[in-house]
């Protein structure tokens, strides 16, 4: 492992330490998300200024849409690029 500087405090602490496998994005973080969902399955969730509520587990799954054959736009906007 690499050691990484974190700086605390209003910049006025710093200590090294060993780097992590990071799981705050992509797919780790989706498994993690997945676990919490699962502990929780059985607290309730309450939306709509509390005019609805259901229980977390069964919220559905969320899908990624696929980005192929979308634009993104370039250079100040003035180009764009389509995505494969």
């Amino acid at each position: 492992m690499v050691k990484v500087v974190k700086v605390g405090g209003r910049g006025t602490t710093r200590r090294e330490v060993d780097t992590q496998d990071e799981n705050w994005s992509g797919e780790k973080f989706r498994e993690y998300q997945k676990k919490l969902k699962e502990k929780a399955s059985d607290e309730v969730v309450v939306s709509g200024r509390g005019t609805g509520k259901r229980k977390l587990g069964d919220t559905p799954e969320t899908t990624k849409p696929s980005t192929k054959g979308r634009y993104v736009s370039m250079g100040r906007g003035t180009g764009r690029r389509k995505l494969d």
